[in-house]
């Protein structure tokens, strides 16, 4: 199979997912509205989603080592395509949240896996760039969410949105007939180890400062991303915007994840791992203490333009140094427990910003806190963070 195609074929499955987590976030706000949710259910709702990311990304991180990364790729679609056509049939709050936490479950489980399954097939020399424009479907599938929010949820309801998402089911089931695995994984020894084993080898001497350098960075990065892109309509909305303006706005910064994408795909195998994401990760921390104090429109939409470009960016710089600290043999679960790791983030911030949104913090304070976090993450990398640029993959 041709890079180009692999590039394809996985890309859609990352676009579908951020399409499915991105429409939660517009989908929240008009449940806000229909149901009469209050800010701490709106945030334990983002929270559920993190719970069931971490438990898949952990699970099917594991999983990919064993059964092969080809295989969980297709399980995880199927999963959260057919539960977020499920939950557009849900009936109370409480169903809906069952529902979500099998979507998370699928869309935590397919983004380190798809991730690991291109590193592993794609040349040292171009891996960076091509696991970041990976990372850009990310982007078209935010910019799907939104313009599906803005003009299927007003005129024909949230659920019609969430009955759009069933599309990737259809995907997966093509995806069986010719995505070949991993040639890496193909020809590596398989074992069959316990899921213990796996957790000490991931934490053994040799790996030991690489894994407490990537959970501190996925937690700091999954952390202010899902607490600060889940409310972000919620968030225009409070300063006193209507849904479909809020809807609007959140649009136009959207956009500016595209070329935030594209300048580290073009940065990564120049510069390095390592300068990009403590740029990325520092101009997102910049851009979120903006954000929060922004006291114009203007200087809303345009500071949230500046997160979105940083955060995705150092997003794609994310996605492509990780899989590159473990070799091939744990890579898997190494790359899925680090993501897993990160959901603890996506499950404490959504809650937490629900609880200081119903205390009457301040969205400047909130922000703040975002950005002391991504600050954390960026030291964490510069202190204990290698440089992997153009290494090839043990």
């Amino acid at each position: 199979m041709t890079q180009k195609k692999l590039l394809g074929i996985a890309g859609l499955g990352w676009m579908f997912d951020a399409m499915d987590v991105g429409i939660l976030s517009f989908v929240l706000a008009a449940l806000a509205k229909e149901w009469g949710l209050s800010a701490g259910q709106i945030g334990f709702a983002g929270s559920i989603n993190s719970i069931g990311m971490m438990v898949g990304a952990f699970l099917f991180g594991l999983m990919a080592d064993r059964k092969g990364r080809k295989t969980v790729f297709i399980i995880t679609l199927l999963l959260f395509s057919i539960g977020s056509g499920l939950s557009a049939l849900a009936t109370s709050f409480g169903l809906f949240l069952c529902l979500r936490f099998l979507i998370g479950m699928g869309l935590g489980g397919e983004l380190p896996v798809a991730s690991t399954l291109v590193s592993e097939t794609v040349a040292a020399h171009e891996r960076g760039r091509i696991i970041v424009l990976l990372e850009s479907f990310w982007a078209g599938g935010w910019i799907l969410a939104a313009l599906l929010s803005y003009f299927v949820i007003p005129s024909y309801g949230w659920r019609a949105a969430m009955m759009i998402c069933t599309i990737p089911a259809f995907y997966a089931l093509y995806l069986r007939m010719g995505l070949p695995d991993s040639p890496q994984f193909q020809k590596a020894e398989k074992r069959k180890v316990s899921i213990f084993t796996q957790v000490v080898e991931v934490w053994g001497k040799p790996y030991r400062k690489k894994t407490a350098m990537l959970w501190i960075l996925w937690f700091c990065v999954v952390f202010s991303y899902y607490g600060m892109f889940l409310w972000l309509p919620s968030v225009m909305v409070m300063k006193g915007y209507s849904l479909i303006k809020s809807f609007e706005y959140v649009l136009i910064m959207t956009l500016a994840q595209l070329p935030g994408y594209f300048s580290v795909a073009w940065l990564i195998e120049k510069a390095g791992r390592k300068f990009v994401l403590i740029v990325y990760l520092v101009g997102t921390a910049i851009s979120a203490y903006f954000f929060g104090n922004a006291d114009s429109l203007n200087v809303l939409v345009i500071s949230g333009a500046f997160l979105s470009f940083f955060n995705l960016g150092a997003w794609g710089a994310l996605y492509a140094y990780t899989p590159e600290q473990y070799p091939g043999i744990m890579r898997g679960a190494g790359s899925g427990m680090a993501a897993g790791a990160g959901r603890f983030g996506g499950i404490f911030g959504p809650l937490l910003i629900g609880s200081l949104v119903a205390k009457g913090t301040s969205t400047s304070s909130i922000f703040l806190i975002f950005c002391v976090a991504i600050l954390i993450g960026a030291l964490a990398v510069m202190v204990l963070g290698t440089e992997t640029k153009q290494q090839e993959l043990q």
